[in-house]
């Protein structure tokens, strides 16, 4: 008896030795990191930010060894906007938001709809882009022409999405149909089971539908589910100073065009695309693309140039025909023009290695002339606009963006006033007169669309 109360002493001891050196330990990390703080002074004090996100082409990714996607570039100028480093955290769909209820992140950034139930556990932004929830189908099968013909069908969500929200409550109004729920699997990746045809029916807000038509052009974009619905960030219940700086973030990309620029880096035209032409495109990836890829990338290589962009300019300029002519007489893969020839020091414009020599060496020379931009990105795209219409042309467009008030070293500038170069009004008062300046806008949009697929493709 004497030594159960004796061990009982020992284990009471111990225990309150233990509680001592934890409560010590809360004290002591109390100290140091401040457990006071509100979220927002812990951010600045510690200076990161922990953005909780999700891998998706629509969120965040790598491409080269870099991180982006439209989410992530978002999140970055939010970052620098407090002054702050960004850290991204992926705990998967699924578990997104209780990493954020635990404090292991400090805002949800990952094309999140603002439904009723999420309203209930957490508080959202000022909304940065609507969006609508379509049906997505092969090209082979009839979608439903409205809700109630969902009747007897089956689709396939991710769980704990909007679009599971949404599917309940149509079920809940009477239409019979199915619904099976998939833990963790990208909308992406059910896209994709749609083009393969081994499922027939998901749901994907538009945006993610139409981007993912570039990739697997057989699927077609169906009957919306609901009305427009708006995409936000999350912060956490009654974290009024984090939501606070987020809503005025947004306000400011708002006003000074930032959030447009990085809404048409990923977004722009995504409705407008052909699908037959992204067919063709997928189609030519597989059986030109190989007889110049190699010539493409070592060229490439040579002046700093990512290959597969370059490629995208090649298709876009010829289809990755050798023998291509234009109604203007440009020749061959990069439709290079007599006068550029002889400047790039070629003889043959037919030969495919002279022509992708000779484009690739003009498409530097135009990218030097934009080197005082800032954005690398911005640069390429000017330089893309020169190759098509020509430097002399875009310098008109330029100083009219600067008659405009407009910002000259922005290419959303370039894509309002290159198109003004068809009307008298502006040309006559410029240097080099006439020009069809909406064709380099399309161009520069073309080669794009073109460089996200063959980004996405798994080439090397």
């Amino acid at each position: 008896m004497k030594r159960f109360y004796f061990n009982n002493f020992i284990l009471i001891n111990l225990i309150g030795i233990l509680s001592f050196f934890v409560l010590l330990s809360v004290l002591i990390h109390n100290t140091e990191f401040g457990s006071d703080l509100t979220r927002l002074e812990r951010i600045k004090k510690t200076g990161v930010l922990r953005l909780i996100t999700n891998n998706s082409i629509n969120s965040y990714y790598y491409y080269n060894g870099q991180p982006t996607g439209f989410e992530y570039d978002l999140a970055r100028e939010f970052a620098n906007f407090l002054n702050v480093d960004l850290d991204i955290v992926t705990p998967g769909w699924n578990n997104m938001f209780s990493y954020l209820e635990q404090g292991k992140g400090d805002v949800i950034a990952s094309g999140l709809t603002i439904t009723k139930e999420r309203l209930e556990r957490f508080d959202f932004s000022n909304p940065y882009m609507p969006i609508q929830q379509r049906i997505v189908h092969h090209k082979l099968i009839f979608g439903p022409k409205n809700i109630e013909d969902l009747t007897f069908r089956t689709l396939h969500v991710r769980r704990g999405t909007s679009y599971q929200s949404r599917l309940e409550e149509i079920k809940k109004s009477g239409v019979d149909f199915n619904y099976i729920l998939h833990n963790n699997i990208p909308t992406k990746e059910l896209i994709r089971m749609v083009h393969d045809r081994e499922i027939k029916f998901t749901v994907a807000d538009d945006n993610i539908a139409y981007l993912n038509q570039r990739y697997y052009p057989d699927i077609r974009i169906g009957i919306p589910l609901q009305e427009k619905e708006s995409l936000a960030w999350a912060v956490n219940k009654n974290d009024s100073q984090m939501l606070e700086q987020i809503n005025k973030f947004f306000l400011y990309a708002n006003e000074t065009g930032l959030l447009k620029q990085i809404s048409d880096k990923y977004y722009s035209n995504i409705e407008e695309t052909d699908p037959f032409d992204l067919k063709r495109f997928h189609q030519r990836i597989e059986t030109r693309l190989p007889r110049y890829k190699k010539m493409i990338i070592d060229e490439s290589i040579k002046y700093g140039f990512d290959w597969k962009l370059v490629a995208a300019v090649v298709y876009q300029e010829s289809r990755f025909n050798p023998n291509a002519k234009s109604f203007t007489n440009v020749r061959g893969l990069m439709q290079v023009t007599t006068i550029t020839a002889e400047e790039m020091g070629i003889e043959n414009r037919l030969n495919p290695s002279q022509s992708i020599k000779a484009g690739i060496k003009y498409l530097d020379k135009m990218v030097q002339k934009f080197d005082y931009l800032e954005d690398e990105y911005e640069s390429i795209l000017f330089a893309l606009a020169s190759y098509n219409v020509g430097y002399g042309h875009v310098t008109d467009a330029i100083q009219i963006a600067i008659d405009m008030g407009l910002d000259e070293i922005k290419w959303q500038s370039l894509k309002t006033t290159l198109p003004l170069l068809s009307k008298s009004k502006y040309y006559k008062q410029t240097r080099y007169g006439y020009a069809r300046g909406w064709e380099p806008v399309q161009y520069v949009e073309r080669i794009l669309t073109y460089y996200d697929i063959l980004k996405q493709k798994e080439l090397i």
